[in-house]
C-alpha cells in the first residue's frame, strides 16, 4: 500500500471551530480582516452569474445598516424602560400612590387639582408614616420616614448584589474599562452575554433606586453593547468574523451613550475618542445611524413625560462675560484636582479590595456602604433626592415660579422686566441651601470613592457630574452675591449695573459638572458636545471648552490616566494604549523570547513529524500557537500554526480519515515527502498554516514593533536574523516590556 495515494486534505471543507478562538485570548486582526476580504470577494464575483447570487449580495451590503437599526430600537427601548423603573423605585422609598402604586409621585399628582405652588403635597401621594400613622408631621413621622428610606435602600442594593453574584459575575461595575479591551482585540466570553443583559438591565435600576452614589450613563453603554453581541448572532457576516464583530460594538457604544445623555452626536464622539481601538469611517456612519434611532426610540418612549431624552435639560438665555472666564477655568481647575485625586483614591482602594479579604465578601461591602449612604443621605434634601434630580435642579436657572430653596431670593417685583430676573440678594433659603450644598458636596467627594467598582452596577458619570455641579453652582452663587453687593468694583462696572442680571448660577453649575466629569475620564470633544447637547446651549460652548481643556491639563499634570485606563491596568487587561508614546531605546532582540538561556524556542518542522510529536508538544507546552520551519537544522521560517487549529484538525482527522495513526506523518508543503510504501497514511494541514505570518529582524527597534502591535492589532510577530528564525514576540511580551520600562511589575499583565 503507498501511503502518497491514501492521502487526503479532509481540510479542503473548513472545519467547525478552525479558525475561532479560547476565552481571555486575543483576536488576530490581520487574519480576520484579509477572511472577510476573502468573503466579500467571493459573494461579489457570484452576483454576476445569476439573480439569486445579486440578490444575496445586496442583502449582505444590507445586513450592517438593519443590525444598526436592531440594535438602535432594543437599546433605545431598554433605556426608557430603565429610566421609568428606576424613577418609580426612587420614589418609593419615600411614600406611595395611591391612585396606582405604579405611578412616581411626579406622575401621581398630575391629575390633581392642587396650587403650583404645593404640587408635590398632593393628596393622592402619602408619605409612608402618612400611610401608616395617618399623619406626616412631628418627631416620630419623620423617624418612621427616615426608617422606611433606609430599609428600601438596604432592601433594592442587597438584591442587585445578590442577583449580579448568582447570575452574572460580570454585570457589575461599569464596563467601559471591559469594553475598551474587548474592542481592541481580546476576548472575554459571556461579558456581552445574555444573562450579562438581562441581570444589568434589571440590577441597574436596582443600584440607581437605592440611592448609592453611582449613574447609569456607563452601565448603559454596557447594556447596549449586550444588544449588539446579541444581535450579530442573527447575521452569519459578523458571528463568524470576530474583527467585524468589534466594528458593531463600537457603534453599539455610541448608541449606549445616545439614549444615556440623550446625544445622539455626543455617542459617536464618545465611541471614537474614548472606547474604540479600531474606527473605521463605515462605522463612523453606521454608529450615527444607531445613535440616531437609539435617541428616536427612547424619544417615542419619553420616559420623564416632558419630551425631553434626559431628567436634566435646561436652557439658559442669558449671554457670558469674557471675565466669568476667570470662574470658569477656576472651575476648571477643581474638576482636575478632583478627578485625579478620586482616581488616586479609587484605585488604592480597587486594590485593597483584590488583595485583602475584603473582597471576599462584596454582599456585606454593599450592605455596609448602602447603609452609610442611606442614613447619611436622608437627613439632606440634596442628597436624598436621586443625583440626576439633583443636578437637574442645579443646572436650573430661577424663574419667578420656582419654589425651590434655591430660588429663595429677596424679591423686588418694581425691577422686573419681563420674563428676566435680575440679580438679587439672597434670602435665608439660599443661604441654608449653600451649606446643604456643601455638605452634600464633602458626602458625594467621599462616598463616591468606596461606591465605584463594588459588586453593582455602577456608573461614574453622574457622580462626578454632581460634585461638579454643586460645586459650581456655590461659586455662581456667590458671584451673583458678589455683582449684586459690589456692582461698581472695577471686574464689575462695565457690563453688570444695578438691577441687571449678569450672571446664572445655573450656568456655574453646568460648567463644573463638564469639569469634573473631564478630570475624572479624560475625555474632551465628546464631553463638550454631550454637554451641550444636554443644555441645548450653544452660546456656552467655549466656557465648556476651557473647563473641559483645564480640568484634562491638571489632571494629566497629577496622574496621565483617566479612571477606566487605571481600571484597564488595575485588572491587568492585555490592553495596548494607542494615546502613549514608546520612547525608550529597545531593540526587537531585547524582548523576545526565547532570552539568551532559556531553551530554544518550540518549532514544528514542516515535513517530518509525526502526529504523535506534535500531540507532545502540545501537551507539554501552553503556547497559543507554534512556528513552522523547514528543518530543524535550517531554521528557515515557512509560516505559523495556531495550537487551537492543530487540536482540532488532528482529532477531525483521527475521527473521519482512514489510516492516521500516532505514527502518520504530518506535512505543511503542497506535495507529500517520499516514505517507505509500508508507512501508514499521512496527514496535510497546509490549509490551517498561516503563510504570511509578520515577521521583523531582531535589529528592529522596540518603538516600530509596538507600532506594528497597535496599528495592526497584531498577537505575536515572530523576529528573524539572515532569514532564520530566531524568536518570537507576542502581545503580552509587548505589554510586560511596556510595564518593566515603567517600573511597575510585569507579572500584572496576566488577566486577574
Amino acid at each position: 500500500m503507498n501511503g502518497t495515494s491514501t492521502v487526503m486534505d479532509f481540510l479542503e471543507e473548513p472545519l467547525p471551530g478552525v479558525g475561532t478562538y479560547e476565552d481571555f485570548n486575543t483576536i488576530d486582526w490581520v487574519r480576520e480582516k484579509s477572511r472577510d476580504r476573502d468573503r466579500h470577494r467571493e459573494i461579489t464575483s457570484r452576483s454576476k452569474e445569476s439573480t439569486w447570487a445579486l440578490i444575496h449580495s445586496v442583502s449582505d451590503a444590507f445586513s450592517g445598516w438593519l443590525l444598526m437599526l436592531l440594535i438602535g430600537l432594543l437599546a433605545g427601548s431598554l433605556a426608557g424602560l430603565i429610566d421609568i423603573s428606576a424613577h418609580w423605585m426612587t420614589d418609593l422609598k419615600e411614600g406611595v400612590c395611591l391612585a396606582g402604586f405604579w405611578f412616581n409621585h411626579e406622575h401621581c399628582c398630575w391629575k390633581s387639582n392642587t396650587t403650583f405652588t404645593d404640587r408635590d403635597k398632593c393628596p393622592e401621594w402619602k408619605s409612608w408614616s402618612q400611610l401608616i400613622l395617618g399623619h406626616g408631621e412631628g418627631a416620630f413621622a419623620y423617624i418612621l420616614n427616615y426608617f422606611m428610606y433606609v430599609v428600601w435602600a438596604l432592601l433594592f442594593s442587597l438584591l442587585a448584589v445578590l442577583l449580579v453574584k448568582g447570575f452574572a459575575p460580570y454585570a457589575c461595575g461599569s464596563g467601559i474599562p471591559e469594553i475598551k479591551t474587548i474592542l481592541s482585540g481580546f476576548i472575554i466570553r459571556g461579558y456581552l452575554g445574555k444573562w450579562t443583559l438581562i441581570i444589568k438591565t434589571i440590577t441597574l435600576v436596582l443600584a440607581v433606586s437605592s440611592g448609592l452614589s453611582l449613574g447609569k450613563e456607563g452601565p448603559l453603554v454596557h447594556v447596549a453593547c449586550c444588544c449588539g453581541n446579541i444581535l450579530c448572532h442573527l447575521f452569519t457576516k459578523y458571528r463568524k468574523n470576530e474583527a467585524k464583530r468589534r466594528e458593531v460594538l463600537s457603534a453599539a457604544a455610541a448608541a449606549g451613550v445616545s439614549v444615556a445623555f440623550g446625544a445622539p452626536i455626543g455617542g459617536v464622539l464618545f465611541s471614537l475618542e474614548e472606547v474604540s481601538y479600531y474606527f473605521p469611517l463605515k462605522t463612523l456612519w453606521r454608529s450615527f445611524f444607531a445613535a440616531l434611532v437609539a435617541a428616536f426610540t427612547l424619544r417615542s418612549i419619553n420616559p420623564f413625560g416632558n419630551s425631553r431624552l434626559v431628567l436634566f435639560y435646561v436652557e439658559f438665555h442669558m449671554p457670558w462675560h469674557l471675565l466669568e472666564l476667570v470662574p470658569f477655568i477656576l472651575l476648571g481647575i477643581f474638576g482636575g484636582l478632583w478627578g485625579a485625586f478620586f482616581i488616586r483614591s479609587n484605585i488604592a482602594w480597587c486594590r485593597r479590595r483584590k488583595t485583602t479579604k475584603l473582597g471576599k465578601y462584596p454582599v456585606l461591602e454593599v450592605f455596609v456602604v448602602t447603609a452609610i449612604t442611606a442614613v447619611l443621605a436622608f437627613p439632606n434634601e440634596y442628597t436624598r433626592m436621586s443625583t440626576s434630580e439633583l443636578i437637574s435642579e442645579l443646572f436650573n436657572d430661577c424663574g419667578i415660579l420656582d419654589s425651590s430653596k434655591l430660588c429663595e431670593y429677596v424679591n423686588d417685583f418694581n425691577s422686573t422686566k419681563g420674563d428676566d430676573l435680575p440679580d438679587r440678594a439672597a434670602g435665608p433659603g439660599v443661604y441654608t441651601a449653600m451649606w446643604q450644598l456643601a455638605l452634600a458636596l464633602i458626602m458625594k467627594v467621599f462616598i463616591t470613592i468606596f461606591t465605584f467598582g463594588m459588586k453593582v452596577p455602577s456608573g461614574l458619570f453622574i457622580p462626578s457630574m454632581a460634585v461638579g455641579a454643586i460645586a459650581g453652582r456655590l461659586l455662581g452663587v456667590a458671584m451673583e452675591q458678589l455683582a449684586y453687593y459690589h456692582h461698581d468694583w472695577a471686574i464689575f462696572s462695565g457690563w453688570c449695573s444695578q438691577g441687571a442680571d449678569c450672571i446664572t448660577p445655573g450656568l456655574y453649575a453646568m460648567v463644573g459638572a463638564a469639569a469634573c466629569l473631564g478630570g475624572v475620564t479624560r475625555m474632551t470633544v465628546s464631553l463638550v458636545v454631550i454637554m451641550f447637547e444636554l443644555t441645548g446651549g450653544l452660546e456656552y460652548i467655549v466656557p465648556l471648552m476651557a473647563a473641559a481643556m483645564t480640568s484634562k491639563w491638571v489632571a494629566d499634570a497629577i496622574g496621565r490616566e483617566g479612571i477606566y485606563d487605571a481600571h484597564i491596568r488595575l485588572n491587568g487587561y492585555p490592553f495596548l494604549e494607542a494615546k502613549e508614546e514608546f520612547s525608550h531605546k529597545t531593540l526587537a532582540m531585547d524582548v523576545m523570547r526565547p532570552r539568551r538561556n532559556d531553551p530554544p524556542l518550540t518549532v514544528i518542522t514542516q515535513d517530518s513529524m509525526t502526529v504523535e510529536d506534535v500531540e507532545s508538544i502540545i501537551n507539554e507546552t501552553t503556547y497559543s500557537g507554534y512556528p513552522v520551519v523547514v528543518s530543524r537544522e535550517s531554521q528557515r521560517l515557512v509560516g505559523f500554526v495556531l495550537r487551537r487549529d492543530l487540536i482540532i484538525s488532528i482529532e477531525n482527522a483521527r475521527k473521519k480519515q482512514d489510516g492516521i495513526v500516532s505514527t502518520s506523518v504530518i506535512y505543511f508543503t503542497d506535495h507529500s515527502p517520499p516514505l517507505p510504501p509500508s508507512s501508514p497514511s499521512m496527514l496535510k494541514l497546509r490549509s490551517i498554516l498561516d503563510l504570511s505570518p509578520f515577521t521583523v529582524t531582531d535589529q528592529t527597534p522596540m518603538e516600530i514593533v509596538v507600532d506594528i502591535f497597535r496599528k495592526l492589532g497584531l498577537r505575536q510577530c515572530l523576529v528573524t536574523h539572515n532569514g532564520k528564525l530566531l524568536g518570537i514576540i507576542t502581545k503580552k511580551d509587548v505589554l510586560k516590556h511596556i510595564a518593566q520600562l515603567a517600573n511597575q511589575d510585569p507579572d500584572s499583565i496576566l488577566f486577574n
